[in-house]
């Protein structure tokens, strides 16, 4: 099937059905030499699982990862990385009816029209499980520019909203990923009437990094700008993307816009520029609604399991610029 890699000299290639056997990637570019903890790979997969935050999927995936090839002895050896999930928890016969229906907002039609066949269980390919594989390459990306420090966080959730950029970067805002803290118990029981509805709600979230090399981004086409938007915007659920001031320019004059840096997000012609990075993506609420949404196993706002996959497509692009940077370097 085709589109199911991304990035240059930093590539992945995701792998299997959401009830097939396994999820997996396939790691190309991954320098040697690099440390590696099954920990740490495995306690990111964790904030993406199910079952894990009040209010979301009441389906259980313990989502842990086995390592195929491409690492000895707690080492990148730079040869392929290899890594699966099992899917453990599919309730196939759930899906029955749907052999041969369309659920509105899915890509159930889609990928009938474009492919003539489907798997309908569970979505196959569309599967939000996909972004397994993103979060694990996101782990190795991260493995080459540990410097660079990336947050991702909710700035829109249904009537909860967060206007302003946390002062401390490095807080953990969990489990909804919202800055201010005390509105969790509130948050929570928000997603929980919403689940008993059977309805749904998107939102926004804003992307901040610190850090970032300069001279990131390849004119004309590839520019860095254009490789976020492309990987956020893969995002199953993601809508729109922008970055610095984003649609608030439409109402500035270029005298306003040019007073300061940060009005244009650390990007400036599509090449890093050493600012700190702001970009804001936006998630629709999840299709799925009315009493199949009821039964628990669905999330009434995909938002909170999905910031780890944010974060982790914006290091992907970042590890794939910065070694395709210093691919043209001259020693």
């Amino acid at each position: 099937m085709r589109g199911n890699s991304f990035g240059k000299m930093f590539s992945l290639t995701s792998f299997g059905e959401s009830h097939g056997v396994a999820m997996g990637v396939v790691l190309d570019g991954v320098p040697s030499n690099l440390n590696f903890n099954l920990q740490d790979l495995q306690a990111l997969l964790d904030k993406r699982s199910p079952g894990k935050i009040a209010g979301t999927s009441n389906r259980l995936e313990e989502d842990k990862a086995e390592i195929l090839s491409g690492i000895y002895e707690g080492k990148t050896l730079g040869s392929p990385i290899a890594v699966i999930v099992r899917n453990t928890n599919q309730k196939s016969h759930d899906y029955d009816k749907l052999k041969n229906e369309n659920r509105p907002g899915h890509a159930d039609k889609t990928t009938d029209l474009k492919f003539g066949i489907r798997d309908h269980r569970g979505g196959g390919r569309a599967s939000g499980r996909e972004t397994i594989a993103r979060v694990i390459a996101g782990y190795f990306a991260e493995l080459i520019l540990p410097q660079v420090k990336i947050k991702a966080f909710v700035t829109k959730l249904g009537p909860f909203e967060y206007k302003s950029i946390p002062e401390k970067m490095d807080s953990d805002f969990s489990p909804y990923s919202f800055p201010d803290t005390s509105k969790n118990e509130e948050i929570k029981k928000y997603l929980e009437q919403l689940k008993l509805n059977g309805d749904s709600v998107g939102g926004r979230v804003r992307i901040v990094v610190d850090n970032s090399p300069v001279g990131l981004g390849e004119p004309a086409f590839d520019k860095l700008k254009a490789d976020f938007a492309k990987g956020l915007l893969s995002i199953g659920a993601v809508v729109s993307f922008s970055y610095g001031l984003g649609e608030e320019m439409a109402e500035k004059s270029g005298s306003e816009i040019s007073k300061t840096l940060s009005t244009f997000g650390g990007l400036e012609g599509g090449i890093s520029n050493g600012e700190r990075i702001l970009m804001n993506i936006t998630f629709k609420p999840t299709s799925t609604v009315g009493e199949n949404a009821k039964a628990g196993r669905h999330d009434p706002c995909i938002i909170p399991r999905a910031i780890p996959v944010v974060e982790a497509m914006v290091k992907i692009v970042l590890a794939d610029h910065y070694l395709r940077q210093n691919a043209y370097s001259v020693k």
